[in-house]
């Protein structure tokens, strides 16, 4: 019988968003040791909600189901031991897989690629990228077979496809062709005019934290900011201030996530990826409150 959650986390004194927050928190650390992902009905009993109402309230949290946060943690164990040069077989037992069978079958979403060509670098995998001029500067854009990998904003353009093959490594880079062009061209127009949004085929690849907060914001209006504070909190972690604001820098995707929402908590824009004043730029076009 699942061991119910203490007392201090689901403290009647809170709000019900700071309480379903804790509840979350506990059941991801629950997740991340037990040996095999703990079902549906194991959590909701731990969690004593029906099992319908975990889901919600897991996903409301987090952005993602129970089973797909379990997902994320085994992809991202399986990363740290494919880049460690590990065997993909001893890599397979260590993440948690229970056959090379399942595996295979989760490879794509796990890695982008077959395990073999993640622990080779990319090895044997495509990516399609073009570099342009934006009004904010030199843009690139990549595509995997899975969708848009990489938007990277800058002065320099070869900076920015460098930063691509040290990404890829081992992977073919391929230059864009006509029907390559037109995402690009979506991308810019995402850049130009950011609160239109887009509809983007977007291949993310990150830890299942950095998914956690990217995941979060997403769900930021244009227009609207939060503070990393607030940010933090919205996961479920409010000690996981510095965490949140590195899982920001470490955005691959810029605008499509939007982390330059996100500012100091007394409205101050603190470091972005692609500079500060180009998020300035970015925030202002939103007419960002």
């Amino acid at each position: 019988m699942a061991t119910p959650v203490q007392d201090t986390t689901m403290n009647a004194s809170l709000p019900a968003a700071a309480r379903h927050a804790a509840l979350v928190a506990e059941l991801c650390r629950y997740i991340d040791a037990a040996e095999t992902p703990p079902t549906l009905d194991q959590l909701a009993a731990r969690a004593g909600l029906s099992a319908w109402h975990l889901q919600r309230v897991f996903k409301a949290a987090t952005g993602l189901s129970p089973r797909a946060w379990a997902a994320a943690r085994r992809a991202e164990r399986l990363r740290t031991a494919l880049a460690g040069g590990a065997r993909v077989t001893d890599a397979l037992y260590e993440a948690g897989y229970g056959s090379s069978g399942r595996l295979y079958e989760d490879a794509d979403a796990a890695l982008g690629m077959s395990p073999g060509q993640y622990r080779a670098g990319g090895r044997d995998a495509e990516i399609r990228f073009a570099l342009g001029q934006c009004s904010l500067g030199a843009i690139l854009v990549a595509r995997s077979v899975r969708g848009v990998c990489a938007i990277a904003l800058g002065d320099d353009p070869q900076a920015l496809l460098d930063e691509l093959q040290a990404r890829f490594p081992a992977a073919t880079l391929i230059g864009a062709d006509a029907d390559f062009e037109a995402l690009v061209a979506r991308v810019v127009g995402l850049v130009e005019a950011p609160a239109t949004g887009a509809d983007l085929p977007l291949d993310i690849r990150g830890t299942a934290f950095q998914q956690r907060v990217w995941q979060a914001l997403r769900r930021i209006p244009p227009g609207e900011t939060v503070s990393y504070a607030e940010l933090a909190r919205r996961i479920g972690a409010p000690a996981a201030v510095r965490a949140v604001a590195g899982a920001c820098a470490a955005n691959p995707l810029a605008v499509a996530i939007p982390c330059h929402r996100v500012v100091r908590s007394d409205g101050g824009l603190a470091g972005y990826r692609w500079g500060v004043a180009r998020k300035r730029a970015l925030l202002e076009r939103e007419g960002a409150r």
